[in-house]
Formats: structure tokens, sequence, C-alpha cells
């Protein structure tokens, strides 16, 4: 076992949100606090790109902002927190780094890699996408132990469009083909939310229900649809990501 932490990169302006999220990647991924440095963008310093070797992996947390969006329609503090995620890519990238990017983080991982990410093909509402594992997914380490179709809680306006170059397709599913890439043999990225569960998908539910993920008045019924998902499986991804490199 390394004795460095992982990084936790997390974009979420609502604390409730950030908090809850945060603690479900310590929970689903089988980690003490003593093990993870927790960057929160909204509140911390960025983290220097320069530092990266000092952490055994990085994990990107999800947000309401969209890489897609035009950079003159994004508010300035979206702006700064997307700029201090990407500054970090170029290394991750280059150096094949372990890097786990969930929903916000397959969308900064594609734009780096100068993929298509945008809002026009493949949103998928809050709720569960039916996922399933491609050829290579089913031999890749990160997905061991899941069965060839799963159940995954989404919620994104945005989505890689198309494979980015020098990317491994591992889960699809009809509504988005790429839930799930990796490139090279360390970089992974997943549109779904490995760290979610129903109840913390209902606590966001509640913090971004006026955010335009879904009419506000249907909230009360989306989070009993949530809760009712067995969303047991795609948490083994982060439990193998931090037991392959931790």
């Amino acid at each position: 076992m390394s004795d460095r932490p992982f990084l936790v990169v997390q974009l979420r302006p609502e604390r409730e949100a950030a908090d809850d999220e945060f603690a479900a990647i310590l929970r689903h991924g089988g980690l003490a606090e003593d093990r993870v440095r927790r960057v929160d963008l909204c509140r911390d310093p960025a983290p220097d790109p320069a530092e990266l070797d000092l952490y055994a992996g990085v994990i990107v947390g999800g947000g309401p902002g969209c890489v897609s969006d035009p950079p003159d329609e994004k508010p300035a503090e979206e702006a700064r927190i997307e700029a201090a995620v990407m500054a970090l890519m170029p290394r991750i990238v280059g150096e094949d780094m372990p890097y786990l990017g969930c929903c916000y983080g397959i969308g900064v991982l594609g734009a780096h890699l100068g993929a298509p990410v945008g809002k026009g093909r493949y949103g998928e509402p809050v709720g569960a996408s039916d996922c399933r594992l491609t050829p290579d997914g089913a031999a890749d380490p990160l997905l061991a132990g899941l069965p060839e179709r799963f159940a995954a809680l989404v919620g994104h306006k945005e989505a890689v469009e198309a494979l980015p170059p020098g990317c491994t397709h591992l889960v699809a599913s009809d509504p988005c083909p790429f839930q799930m890439i990796r490139y090279g043999r360390n970089v992974y990225a997943t549109q779904f939310h490995p760290e979610g569960d129903g109840d913390g998908f209902a606590v966001r539910i509640g913090v971004y229900r006026d955010r335009g993920y879904f009419p506000p008045e249907e909230a009360e019924a989306l989070e009993a649809r949530v809760r009712a998902v067995d969303s047991r499986w795609p948490p083994l991804i982060l439990r193998n990501f931090v037991d392959r490199y931790g």
C-alpha cells in the first residue's frame, strides 16, 4: 500500500452537496480522511500541478458548471474553477497519472484531449441509466466485479460526443454512449456518478432543484425514484480505483 494520499478535487459551490459528495467518496472508496487531501476549489487554493506526484491518484467530483458553455457566458467563479482543473490535465495525461473524473471530470478530460463536449445530443435527466460493459470494459481492472449490465445514477446537461483521441471505450448506454472511458492505462472518467447512491442523489435533488436539471415541482417524486434504484455497482469502480493505486 502506498503511503501517499489521494487528492480529491471538488467543484460544487453548494456546501451541503460538496460535503455529501466528499463523504460518499470516502465511504465508497474505503478511504479514511487521513488518506485524502481535500481541495474544494470554491473555498481552497488550487492544487499545484507540479506537486501531483505527492498523491496516489486524483479524483475529480461533479459540479453544476459545463465546460461546453461559451467562455463569455460562464460566471467568473465557474471559469476560475474550470481553469484550475484544466491546469492539472497536461501533467495527468502527459504522465499517465492515476485519475478518476466523475461526471464533470469526463468533460474536463474530453475537452483537454480535443473531443467535442456539448449539450446537443447526450444529456440525461436525473435518474438511472442502464449501462453496459464494452468488451474492453469487461477486461478492465477498474470494472472487475461489475455485471455486464448495471444501473448508474446520472444527471447532466452536457456529455462527450465522440470518443476522445487515444481513449478506450469501457461503458456505454443508449441515451449517452460514452459513460466511461480510459486514456492510456491510468486516466479514467465516467459520465455517471460512481460515488452516487440514492440518498446522496436525493440531497443533490434538493440542492439543485432550481438549476434546470428538472422541473422543481418534480423534486419529491425524483427523490423517491432515485432511492429505489439498485445503485450498488458503480461505487465498486471507486473502490477498485483506490485499491489499485493506493
